[in-house]
């Protein structure tokens, strides 16, 4: 049997719209059947399992914002401070779109899938800490070249980097919980204000 890609296709982004519309666990393999147009027998093909598929989605996602507007933020053709405030106008309009049309915001389908399932299965908390972990690698490198050009003080950019991902991803739920874009725009911006400092060697 010749495998389709467009099945795959069809299921992934039914998947992904269904977990990021409302939940990993809310949605069943039926419906996802059912909605992609496609026999259990072919999910079960190119997915063994639910599992499976969210390690599939989180991948796709991932794939998409590493290559979409999070490239476009951390261009390094932009100088290292205007990359945190391209990051934040990306979040929000991208969040404000989705609420015109949907009448709600989804939030991170990271952080919504964190929230969800982190404490009880322990691949996907793992796929999630792979991605946070490259998220947060941006900023960091960021930082460091900030720094290394004097546009701020010396200061302990790894863990900096860690936080400036907390604080976004933090805004990001706030806004989702209060259905409201704006508080993405309101509050984005502090973003550039963390700042820890490095440990000194005692």
């Amino acid at each position: 049997m010749r495998s389709d890609p467009t099945t795959r296709t069809r299921i992934l982004a039914t998947a992904r719209e269904l977990f990021h519309g409302r939940s990993y666990a809310d949605v069943g393999i039926k419906e996802i059947c059912d909605l992609a147009g496609v026999q259990k027998g072919s999910f079960y093909h190119f997915f063994p399992s639910k599992q499976d598929l969210a390690m599939a989605v989180i991948d796709d996602m991932a794939d998409d914002w590493a290559h979409g507007f999070v490239a476009e933020a951390f261009d390094h053709q932009l100088p290292p401070l205007e990359r945190l405030e391209y990051m934040i106008d990306a979040a929000y309009y991208w969040q404000k779109a989705a609420k015109d049309i949907e009448g709600r915001m989804p939030g991170c389908l990271f952080g919504n899938l964190a929230l969800e399932i982190s404490t009880r299965d322990e691949v996907l908390r793992a796929k999630l800490n792979a991605v946070f972990d490259k998220a947060s690698a941006r900023f960091h490198e960021t930082l460091d070249e900030a720094v290394e050009l004097g546009a701020i003080a010396p200061l302990d950019t790894a863990a900096t980097a860690q936080a400036m991902l907390a604080f976004l991803e933090g805004v990001i739920l706030l806004a989702k919980s209060r259905n409201d874009p704006e508080v993405v725009r309101v509050l984005g911006p502090a973003i550039k204000t963390i700042r820890i400092e490095s440990r000194r060697e005692s």
